[in-house]
């Protein structure tokens, strides 16, 4: 997907401020039975299709709404995901900004998770 110059000057502005794991390393950290809330911050339609085995879905568009309904302490570790790894940056970037101190966008999203032949559910 060719994505439009603002919006990725506004991920690389924000990129600076969020952590960062591989896919590799969300995958260990999951496979380790790590306590973590591993989102994927995706369209509805986009979840629906398919995602992350274990995933839960909360959507960028709503997750400042949710979030704290469903992830009430803020210290709890969360693994965020999306297409490629840009929204869910910006997705981290305001869980962060609410108060959220566990927060990790994993680069490459589901695209690179499938790539890695790691399970998809439907």
């Amino acid at each position: 997907m060719k994505h439009n110059p603002g919006f990725l000057k506004l991920v690389n502005e924000t990129r600076v401020r969020v952590k960062e794991c591989t896919i590799a390393q969300a995958k260990a950290r999951l496979d380790s039975g790590e306590a973590l809330h591993f989102l994927d911050v995706r369209e509805d339609h986009e979840f629906a299709k398919d995602h992350a085995k274990g995933a839960r879905h909360l959507g960028k568009g709503i997750i400042e709404r949710d979030v704290e309904t469903r992830i009430p302490h803020k210290e709890e570790a969360i693994v965020l995901y999306c297409g490629g790894g840009y929204r869910s940056i910006l997705a981290a970037d305001v869980l962060q900004q609410m108060g959220y101190t566990n927060v990790v966008s994993m680069d490459g999203g589901i695209k690179g998770w499938r790539d890695a032949g790691y399970p998809i559910e439907s």
